[in-house]
């Protein structure tokens, strides 16, 4: 039955379905008279549209439409509004769409695409964020001061590159660095790199021809894809449909709007029929968005004992050329950017910037992964400047009880505890006597490596869920809510929780895959590790409103007060008198007595969750509270490194969250696992290689690589700290982006600490350890 259903590892529910291969995702959709589309994408980084001429493409037998930039007066974005559906005028980044097509089959619309003749003159491009802040750099965005952003949020620069400017400042940090006896300064930096979900980005859309618009998409919220659309496009919501089924992989990719509206607009074109377009895996690379790259300045000021007294960041984002979700992970970073330290004095600028390159935006971690490979460096390289051991400084410096975050927020018993972590972690991989770490022989020397972690869900404080349980004639139970479970298995988890609440077997809760604007609740987008924490709580409400339901009218068939009444197994009952008792079926689409008189009705419970308790921050000094929960944790490795080759092995990888509260063991544990080698991937293999002019050179598997089941560490250990969280659904917090999040620390703190060579951008490959271990040799 459901009772002990919290925390056990349940299979997931989809799992037949998937490895079956019957559940539908887009690509697997056919409508009638269905049209595909294909895109022309820009050779260049930076360019003026001269002249497009369409008329090869349009005299093509089987093309039923050609759009190009100019046709198009829309602006796309959810936090800046900077984006046209096609490019118009001139192009930003190398892969930008340039014009597209629908015809009969993808050859035609592929044959059509390259008959697109477009005539470009090259503009002056920049490339680097460093250089794209400077006074004389060439402008991406000449029109930045007309675009629409969230007054009082978002800070862009007019006239230059900077799209946002976050600001973080508490205490002195001039004051701080006077009280410092040492002071560390350095610069760390990590590229772009790219999400690889398995299903690359799909949509199919059909707008009718009474105005109406219907879209099928493989998105991470089909909420937010229908009203940033009904933004774009001046229409109603009630006039656009989205539906999401079963999603193949996002990593945060397929957030916020790509393209639906280029898909919408091409089946307008065509004659109202519907079209499909499939992104290629070379355009996944190119022209859809990756995660932005980071330079990041840090300057410590520390005390010979070990405590920091000030710290001063710059973070410089390279947004790419568009920034709609990329401001917001610039202000996560302000306030979010110091790491779970407490220290008196910070001192933080991050500012979002345009380049010349393919566009950012969110990505598992959410500019976590990318400022904590700084800030996890610079703890290690402080500690190493006043010789302590690094994991005590850590511990020196860490919020706990009683400390006030960055922002002004109070640190209490139930926020968490990061110190656990960092203890569990350490214990793991036998920190303290790493000293006495043998070598693996042949040159190879191995090497340990801890790196600590904290993130807050990034989403307005307005930010809102809703939950339907909907019973059956049978007692069984349709779960309805938005959220979308692209992989994580937060479907499962909702399954249990239901069950748990309503005392049912877990078999008789049948949850609704398709996400549908037109039948389901409203969510606002599945991002921020916030589903299961947000959804969770709406959907215990909606099973308690169920509840109450049930129990008003057995208490009126029963003739006892309802405070009376328990319930298990699917029936209501008397506490006292067990036996006095009614089976739900008998109540769930209302009760009739034996006379022939009927009470309540269908039984419908409704649940809603919104993010109480945040505030805006404020603009010069970035206090507030940001964060509706703080989920803690921490990594420790070991790692054996080939000084002839510069190879790296992940020999073991303990990792620790607070998690409040397990919900589904097996699926805490594949979050973090996957989490992990992820993150290794960051670590050690991903980046964007690009050419002189800024053309991505790397847009395949040929050339791009990512980690394997071959590469996940030899042994892996899992540790869960539960400290509940007050206000969530049975204590439980999200800890579906934290296990990347400082793995690259960690594996560059252990090549430091064995090797005694600082490298200070990512990835550590085998390329980039060689060079440093033969610049130190030739130093030594």
């Amino acid at each position: 039955m459901s009772e002990g259903l919290i925390g056990k590892g349940v299979p997931r529910i989809e799992s037949f379905e998937k490895v079956t291969g019957t559940a539908r995702f887009v690509g697997d959709m056919d409508l009638p008279g269905m049209l595909h589309g294909r895109m022309l994408l820009s050779p260049h980084a930076h360019a003026r549209i001269v002249r497009i001429d369409t008329s090869k493409a349009e005299s093509l037998d089987g093309v039923a439409a050609v759009l190009v930039g100019e046709e198009l007066p829309y602006r796309l974005g959810l936090y800046m509004v900077d984006k046209p559906v096609l490019a118009s005028g001139k192009v930003r980044h190398h892969g930008e769409v340039v014009a597209a097509v629908a015809a009969v089959s993808e050859e035609i619309a592929a044959r059509a695409a390259d008959l697109i003749e477009v005539t470009y003159e090259p503009l002056a491009a920049v490339f680097d964020p460093v250089e794209a802040v400077k006074p004389d750099a060439p402008l991406v965005h000449e029109d930045l001061h007309t675009y629409h952003t969230i007054k009082g949020v978002f800070f862009p620069r007019p006239h230059t590159n900077i799209a946002n400017h976050a600001r973080l400042r508490k205490g002195d940090v001039e004051e701080g660095f006077a009280a410092a006896d040492a002071i560390v300064e350095n610069e760390f930096s990590l590229p772009q790199v790219a999400h690889v979900p398995l299903e690359t980005h799909r949509t199919v859309a059909h707008w009718k021809r009474n105005g109406a618009i219907e879209i099928w998409s493989s998105a991470q919220s089909p909420f937010a894809v229908r009203n940033l659309l009904s933004v774009a496009l001046g229409m109603s919501h009630s006039r656009i449909r989205v539906v999401v089924p079963h999603v193949g992989g996002a990593f945060g990719g397929k957030a916020g709007i790509h393209l639906e509206p280029l898909v919408s607009l091409l089946s307008r074109k065509a004659g109202h029929r519907p079209v499909k377009l499939a992104a290629t895996r070379e355009e996944e690379f190119s022209t859809l968005p990756c995660r932005q790259g980071l330079v990041a300045r840090i300057k410590t000021g520390v005390t010979k004992e070990g405590k920091i007294t000030a710290q001063k960041i710059e973070y410089l984002w390279d947004a790419g050329a568009y920034a709609d979700y990329g401001v917001n992970i610039g202000r996560a970073a302000g306030y979010s950017g110091a790491g779970p330290y407490d220290i008196d004095n910070v001192w933080i600028d991050s500012l979002t910037i345009y380049t010349n390159r393919p566009f950012g935006t969110a990505y598992r971690g959410f500019g976590h992964v990318e400022f904590f490979w700084a800030i996890e460096r610079q703890m290690d390289m402080v500690a190493r400047e006043i010789g302590m051991d690094s994991c005590d400084f850590r511990m020196r410096n860490l919020l706990r009880p009683g400390s006030v975050t960055i922002t002004g927020e109070e640190i209490t018993e139930n926020t968490g505890s990061v110190e656990k972590c960092l203890e569990a972690v350490a214990a793991e991989v036998g920190w303290k006597e790493r000293s006495s770490l043998g070598s693996g022989g042949n040159g190879k020397v191995r090497a340990r490596g801890i790196a600590v972690l904290h993130k807050a869900p990034a989403m307005p404080s307005n930010t809102a869920i809703s939950a339907i349980l909907k019973f059956n004639e049978d007692a069984t139970v349709d779960l309805m809510i938005s959220g979308v479970d692209y992989g994580q298995g937060t479907a499962t988890a909702f399954c249990q929780m239901t069950a748990e609440h309503l005392r049912i077997p877990m078999e008789n809760v049948h949850f609704i895959w398709n996400k549908d604007t037109d039948r389901m609740p409203y969510d606002w987008q599945t991002v921020a590790s916030r589903l299961t924490f947000m959804g969770g709580n709406a959907v215990i409400r909606a099973a308690e409103d169920c509840v109450s339901q049930l129990k008003d009218m057995a208490s009126r068939a029963l003739d006892v007060p309802v405070g009376d009444l328990e319930i298990q197994d699917g029936k209501v009952f008397v506490a006292r008198e067990p036996a006095r008792s009614i089976d739900y079926r008998a109540l769930v689409m209302g009760y009739m007595f034996p006379s022939g008189n009927s009470i309540g009705g269908p039984v419908i419970g409704r649940g809603t969750c919104i993010a109480e308790g945040l505030t805006v921050l404020d603009p010069e000094t970035g206090q507030g509270l940001p964060a509706a929960n703080w989920t803690f944790g921490a990594h420790g490795v070991e790692i054996e490194i080939d000084t002839a080759t510069g190879e790296i092995q992940v020999l073991k990888l303990a990792s620790a969250f607070d998690v409040g509260r397990v919900i589904n063991e097996a699926l805490c544990r594949g979050q973090v696992v996957g989490g992990c080698l992820q993150g290794l991937g960051t670590a050690l293999l991903e980046t964007f290689i690009y050419n002189d002019e800024g053309c991505l050179i790397n847009n395949s598997f040929t050339d791009y690589k990512i980690p394997t089941a071959r590469d996940i560490p030899i042994e892996t250990k899992e540790i869960f700290i539960e400290t509940p969280q007050l206000n969530g659904p049975h204590g439980a917090r999200g800890v579906a982006e934290h296990p990347m999040i400082s793995i690259p620390s960690a594996v560059g703190n252990a090549i430091a600490d064995a090797l005694g060579v600082e490298i200070m951008e990512l990835p550590l490959s085998p390329e980039r350890v060689y060079l440093a271990l033969k610049r130190k040799g030739n130093r030594d």
